[in-house]
């Protein structure tokens, strides 16, 4: 951190998250009272972990300087050094909370398999009691896979901080997210097992009302897998930016999966358990992440570090993945998927892309203006026209010499082409600019999901429940 920040706590802030963290220790007491309320017992844990993850980063920053995870935020007029990897803090406070609400989340079934449990409020009938346990009802499919979510999230946590600590090149890196994704996907082979989609219906003529992809479906999640975290990691830049889109995208997912719970969705309804599985990873992601933001938002005291970048990514591949939704959750990254398609020619080496392309500090004007990559060579017949056509649609923005010839033009992200649109602005009015595309766009994807996709599909699941979409 720099010198002029401290690190500790202030009297105020440390009281709050006392306060915070009891009243949350309280209510997880009291879910022990009837049936475990998981629910209730996730939201709690979500209070504890952004108590936890606030304090640690906080504390931990000069510890980090002191390894060497530290780096300069060259959007400011000193480039001050501040801590570098704080995401590997929140993720692994979020993983030890999950393996902690291991037996909320169960708490009923565990009581309801074992004989009595020490629980009289449990009622068996007669022709169930046994004088041994009754294990085979336990939910093992489910505890499969919240283990299996658990895992991959573990996996892809360690090949982020190895990533941090290497600094390894992203063609290099780009298929990380693919092993992680290995556990999840192997469970939900053997306990769901579904590779069938609805088909639209101006299709079912031809191709019937589902199609079974087989082997594509696991390759089609192995993209979603590879795909979440990469571009977190690639719309990324400027103070607070990655973890503010995964908040965006997070809550919107929350409020997507509460459409399935009861009163508002008619119980029992066949999504309701998968949605429940969201929300218990989904929560305490809510509660590192604001911790995290708190400190990384301009002016930033911390980076989060590709570790968070992955971290929150993978959350998002688990939960759409095996809670069934994964084309609902692709529809809340519009902002990446552009992103990613516009910056294809740069990553494709069509157009020369430099190591980072995040946008340039003007310490004249304290302004963030839109990078470019030099031309020392003029480019082919080809990619010039192109160039000149994006031009042309102020899709890019390009400098020429005396000569005509093409000498600069700006990268390829989002955050660039924002700057080209709007012009120079500060780092945290375009931030804001980045949350509200977000907000936008999320909420555009809800709207698409739940009743444009009507015009396409006979029913929305949220009526019937075969095939999570």
């Amino acid at each position: 951190m720099s010198s002029t920040t401290s690190n500790s706590l202030s009297r105020r802030e440390s009281w709050r998250l006392l306060i915070l963290a009891g009243a949350c220790i309280s209510i997880l007491v009291n879910t022990f009272q009837g049936d475990g309320a998981p629910l209730i017992a996730s939201i709690a844990f979500s209070g504890i972990v952004f108590a936890i993850a606030y304090s640690l980063i906080r504390w931990l920053g000069p510890v980090f300087i002191k390894a060497g995870l530290k780096g300069r935020d060259m959007a400011k007029p000193r480039k001050p050094e501040i801590p570098e990897t704080m995401g590997a803090v929140c993720a692994i406070v979020y993983l030890l909370a999950l393996i902690f609400f291991i037996p909320f989340a169960f708490y009923k079934d565990i009581v309801a398999a074992t004989s009595g449990g020490g629980n009289r409020d449990v009622v068996l009938e007669v022709q169930h009691v046994e004088t041994g346990r009754m294990l085979h009802r336990f939910p093992h499919g489910r505890l499969a896979s919240y283990l299996s979510g658990l895992l991959s999230l573990q996996c892809i946590v360690i090949l982020g901080i190895g990533d941090d600590l290497l600094d390894i090149r992203w063609r290099h890196k780009v298929l990380i997210p693919a092993f992680g994704a290995i556990p999840m996907l192997i469970v939900y082979f053997v306990d769901f097992g579904v590779t069938q989609v609805v088909v639209p219906v101006p299709l079912q003529p031809y191709l019937g009302p589902v199609v079974d992809l087989g082997w594509l479906y696991y390759a089609y999640m192995g993209a979603v897998a590879i795909f979440c975290p990469n571009a977190i990691n690639m719309l990324a830049g400027i103070n607070g930016i990655e973890v503010a889109q995964s908040l965006v995208i997070a809550i919107l997912l929350i409020a997507n999966d509460i459409l399935y719970l009861a009163p508002i969705t008619p119980f029992p309804h066949p999504a309701t358990d998968s949605h429940l599985f969201s929300l218990y990873f989904l929560l305490p992601f809510v509660g590192v992440s604001l911790a995290l933001l708190f400190h990384n938002w301009y002016p930033s005291k911390v980076f989060v570090g590709d570790t968070y970048c992955y971290f929150a990514g993978m959350v998002f591949a688990v939960v759409g993945i095996l809670g069934h939704f994964s084309k609902t959750l692709l529809l809340l990254f519009i902002p990446q998927i552009f992103n990613f398609l516009y910056s294809t020619p740069q990553l494709f080496k069509l157009i020369p892309c430099p190591r980072h392309r995040l946008p340039k500090f003007n310490a004249t004007t304290g302004l963030l203006d839109a990078s470019v990559t030099e031309w020392p060579t003029q480019p082919s017949p080809l990619i010039a026209t192109g160039l000149e056509v994006l031009h042309q649609m102020r899709l890019v923005r390009i400098t020429k010499n005396e000569k005509g010839e093409i000498v600069e033009s700006t990268n390829l992200t989002i955050l660039n082409l924002w700057l080209v649109w709007m012009g120079p602005m500060k780092e945290d009015r375009l931030a804001w600019s980045m949350v509200g595309v977000q907000v936008v766009c999320g909420l555009l994807g809800l709207f698409i999901r739940h009743r444009l996709a009507l015009l396409v599909f006979r029913e929305d699941n949220r009526t019937f429940g075969v095939f999570g979409v």
